[in-house]
C-alpha cells in the first residue's frame, strides 16, 4: 500500500477514535492541555512512521502504543522540571475537565497505582482486548491479567472506602 494511501488510513481513523486516544493520554497526564500536547505529537509520530505498520488491522493497539510511549516520555520530561509555584496549582483545576461521569469512580482510580489504573482505563473505558493491552504496553499478557485482578482489588476496596465515608459523613 502507498504511503499516500496509509496516511488516509490514519487520518480517518484518529478522526474517528479521537475521544478514546485523548482519555488515553489524559489517564497518563490528568491534564488537558497536556492530552491534547500529547495527542497531536503522537499523530505526528504516527505519520512519521506510517511505513512501519504493515497490517490495518492492528492500527489501534500500533497507536495506542504511540500514544502510551508518548505520554511517558512526557511524564519523564515533566519530572525533571522544576515545580510551579503552589499558586499556579491551585488555579489549575483538573476536576471540571473531567471525562468519567461518577465522581466516585474517578477518584479511586485515582488512587490507584498508574500500572494498574492504565490497564483498567485500557480495559474497560477503551474496550481494548488483554492481549491489545499487551502490545500497546508491551508487558507480558499473564502480568496484564496479573495487575488487572489485583488493579480491580484494589478499586473494590477503594470503592468500599468511599462508599464508608459517604455513609458516616450523611449520619
Amino acid at each position: 500500500m502507498k504511503k499516500k494511501d496509509l496516511v488516509r488510513q490514519f487520518e480517518d481513523y484518529v478522526v474517528e477514535y479521537k475521544e478514546p486516544i485523548y482519555r488515553l493520554a489524559y489517564s497518563y497526564v490528568r491534564n488537558p492541555d497536556d492530552a491534547l500536547d500529547i495527542v497531536q505529537e503522537s499523530i505526528y509520530k504516527g505519520i512519521s512512521s506510517i511505513e512501519s505498520l504493515k497490517d490495518l488491522s492492528v492500527i489501534k493497539t500500533w497507536f495506542y502504543r504511540i500514544v502510551v510511549n508518548t505520554s511517558l516520555d512526557f511524564i519523564r520530561k515533566r519530572s525533571k522540571e522544576i515545580v510551579l509555584e503552589d499558586e499556579i496549582l491551585l488555579n489549575n483545576n483538573v476536576i471540571d475537565s473531567d471525562n468519567y461521569p461518577d465522581i466516585d469512580l474517578e477518584r479511586a482510580l485515582e488512587n490507584l497505582p498508574d500500572n494498574y489504573r492504565v490497564i483498567i482505563i485500557l480495559r474497560y473505558f477503551e474496550d481494548l482486548k488483554i492481549d491489545e493491552i499487551s502490545k500497546v504496553l508491551d508487558v507480558n499478557i499473564n502480568t496484564i491479567k496479573t495487575r488487572l485482578y489485583k488493579g480491580l482489588e484494589l478499586l473494590r476496596i477503594e470503592m468500599g472506602a468511599e462508599d464508608r465515608r459517604h455513609y458516616c459523613e450523611g449520619q
